[in-house]
């Protein structure tokens, strides 16, 4: 079994002006292992809900998220801190996300002091500044604030924050929907050196099929809440099955066989 999650029976709802909203419809599917699934849909199809039920953020939620076993979506708290150490998210607005009142060092270390109760000083700072190293920011940096950063720094930041625990599983939600083109590039490269050289399991979360494409293993494809359609990102982009599938790929531009 290769399963590192799996979700059964997913569905989270919101009440709106006295209205019952279903977000997730009935979701069902396992992630693997090592691999990379992306997740993609037009806005409002429930991507960014699903990812905030897998971190385990919507408490009311129905179903399973089985991870080791166990339902997250029954874990008391300590058990959540746990889950937290092996399973961390990128938001994606790489601003909003960090607190603006903390240098990049403190936003770094939280995870540690929080999380694995990392106390001792020469351990934090050593494990800080090698993650940041990792994730291409220089070590001059540590006393800067967000402001002082560009949005792919920002975002660069964010994935520090999030690997310095060593987690299994990273979640990225919209990771570069914030940033210009030409860093998009240079974030997703990040993300799948990453996942390579530590063996992570990564959910991507985006609109772009472009970027799904060159990440992910595995492709998801979700419309107003219900999964439509689940295969290899080859199957997805090349054999695709679902008729909303075929739409969102119809808006990919044609590639030129002649170039």
């Amino acid at each position: 079994m290769n399963e590192i999650l799996q979700i059964k029976n997913l569905m989270k709802s919101f009440k709106i002006k006295n209205k019952t909203v279903n977000a997730l419809n009935d979701i069902s599917f396992d992630i693997n292992k090592g691999e990379c699934l992306g997740i993609v849909g037009e806005s409002g199809s429930g991507k960014s809900t699903l990812a905030r039920c897998l971190m385990g953020l919507y408490k009311d939620a129905k179903g399973q998220i089985i991870y080791q076993n166990k339902n997250i979506l029954e874990f008391n708290k300590k058990e959540y801190v746990n889950y937290w150490v092996n399973v961390q998210m990128i938001f994606q607005d790489p601003y909003s996300s960090l607190n603006q009142r903390k240098t990049c060092f403190q936003i770094i270390s939280e995870g540690l002091k929080n999380l694995e109760k990392v106390n001792d000083k020469k351990e934090l700072e050593k494990r800080v500044l090698k993650t940041m190293e990792i994730c291409g920011l220089s070590k001059f940096f540590r006393d800067r604030y967000p402001y002082e950063f560009s949005g792919g720094q920002r975002q660069r930041i964010s994935i520090a924050r999030a690997i310095a625990v060593n987690p299994k599983i990273i979640i990225a939600d919209e990771p570069t929907s914030a940033l210009d083109v030409s860093i998009q590039a240079q974030i997703i490269n990040l993300l799948s050196d990453l996942k390579t050289q530590y063996g992570l399991t990564l959910v991507f979360i985006s609109h772009d099929l472009a970027l799904v494409k060159h990440i992910a293993d595995q492709v998801l494809v979700m419309q107003m809440g219900s999964l439509k359609e689940k295969n290899t990102v080859d199957e997805i982009f090349e054999n695709p099955k679902d008729d909303y599938t075929k739409k969102l790929l119809s808006s990919l531009p044609k590639e030129d066989p002649n170039e």
